[in-house]
């Protein structure tokens, strides 16, 4: 997969920008999976974890084997163990009864070691968490899991003391502030590398507050409104165009 393929919009010419919360995730999990343990990075929608995470396991490929699971709606224990079998690329049906079933999945986990991305963790519930926990803590399975959600997440996880005392970092992703945008932004797309420093400042208060997704968004739009008005720097009429877009 490349990196764009990790954006929230096809948006052609952006970059993925080596962040300070991004450096941290990759030393985070690079540490998570030599130690075949348990992570949990969370954080506000928009704010970037998926895209940082998927970077970051990219980078271990093909040498990791890294499987990406994503859940929704409250999964329970059963529906994790089907998640599983077709994420593990299982042959056959999968088995009717669970004890079957979880002694299909521990010997599978144990053939060699793997990466569990678990992407939008926050929809998964203390069931859900306590069978990650259950199959992790088969001596013979080796695998690390990334838990990668909302702030929903940590509170579940940090309900489930059984599972918590085992997470074995946890990564808050926030909003990017005033001085990391400056940093960051002219670096994201091209759009804003000659942008008036105060222009990005306005466009940050205004619309994108920090928020990746809202500053992906906010770039599309400011990208059409250039290519329409023959354009080649963003001014502060053109910008109030496009949050009207965003309102």
């Amino acid at each position: 997969m490349t990196a764009a393929t990790y954006q929230y919009v096809d948006l052609p010419d952006a970059a993925v920008v080596t962040t300070r919360a991004l450096l941290t995730a990759r030393e985070n999990i690079t540490d998570t999976v030599a130690a075949r343990a348990m992570m949990c990075i969370h954080g506000g929608a928009g704010f970037g974890k998926t895209l940082a995470v998927n970077i970051c396991l990219h980078e271990l490929e093909p040498a990791e084997d890294v499987r990406r699971v994503t859940f929704r709606a409250r999964p329970t224990a059963r529906a994790v163990r089907y998640e599983l079998f077709t994420a593990l690329d299982l042959p056959g049906e999968p088995p009717r009864h669970p004890s079957e079933f979880d002694r299909l999945l521990k010997n599978a986990l144990a053939e060699h070691p793997r990466t569990f991305l678990v992407d939008e963790a926050q929809w998964l519930n203390g069931e859900a968490f306590e069978y990650f926990r259950y199959l992790w803590d088969e001596p013979a399975t080796r695998f690390a899991v990334v838990f990668v959600g909302g702030e929903g997440c940590h509170t579940v996880l940090r309900r489930e003391p059984m599972l918590s005392s085992r997470v074995f970092i946890w990564q808050h992703f926030t909003r990017l502030t005033p001085e990391e945008v400056q940093q960051v932004i002219p670096l994201f797309h091209p759009v804003w590398a000659g942008a008036d420093p105060d222009d990005i400042a306005f466009a940050d208060s205004h619309a994108a507050h920090g928020n990746f997704r809202a500053w992906a968004q906010l770039t599309a739009h400011t990208r059409t409104a250039l290519a329409r008005t023959g354009r080649t720097t963003p001014d502060r009429e053109l910008l109030r165009w496009a949050f009207s877009r965003l309102a």
